[in-house]
């Protein structure tokens, strides 16, 4: 595995991150919270923001104006059905979600919710280490680079490992600053 891959695989955990952390509430309205919610549309699950506009009128409201209104009920339901949290209100053409300010308990309850999505981040950017140091000890077996060559690798790879690691903190920070902020 060369190093250039392996940082790719690592910036890729992070990112997975990162969209995973955009699905938490912060108390103020966000369109991505609706990210994860699909819904069963002719038989297919399939992605609200293929079905609908998704917007933020205020800080503390979320509109739904799906593209065809026959599926406004459907989407209401997947919605209700959705681990977000929210009850959605039908006028007949648009969705409303009201987002209400979080109570201290629930910022707790976020805050350790990031605080095992980020724990999932660093498993898969430990994993992908493993994999590299693994793969680099079996080019050494095999005569492919020389041991000091492999250690200098392996001795890369764990910096990368630390660098990225570093910017899940740095993320994991930045949101349970964002969770706690009233």
């Amino acid at each position: 595995m060369k190093l250039a891959e392996t940082e790719a695989l690592m910036k890729k955990a992070i990112e997975a991150t990162q969209r995973s952390f955009n699905t938490i509430r912060t108390g103020r309205a966000s369109t991505s919270l609706l990210d994860r919610v699909t819904v069963d549309y002719y038989g297919a699950p399939t992605p609200l923001r293929s079905l609908a506009n998704i917007n933020t009128p205020d800080a503390s409201t979320i509109t739904i104006q799906p593209f065809d209104r026959n599926s406004l009920n459907t989407i209401e339901k997947a919605i209700s059905l959705s681990d977000i949290g929210l009850t959605p209100n039908n006028d007949g053409s648009t969705i409303r979600l009201n987002v209400p300010p979080l109570t201290s308990d629930r910022r707790k309850e976020l805050v350790k919710t990031v605080g095992k999505l980020a724990e999932e981040g660093r498993v898969s950017i430990r994993n992908i280490r493993r994999d590299a140091v693994d793969s680099v000890r079996k080019q050494s077996k095999t005569g492919e680079i020389p041991e000091d060559q492999a250690r200098d690798l392996q001795d890369q790879v764990q910096k990368l490992t630390d660098k990225y690691i570093a910017k899940l903190e740095d993320l994991l920070a930045e949101k349970e600053q964002d969770i706690t902020t009233v």
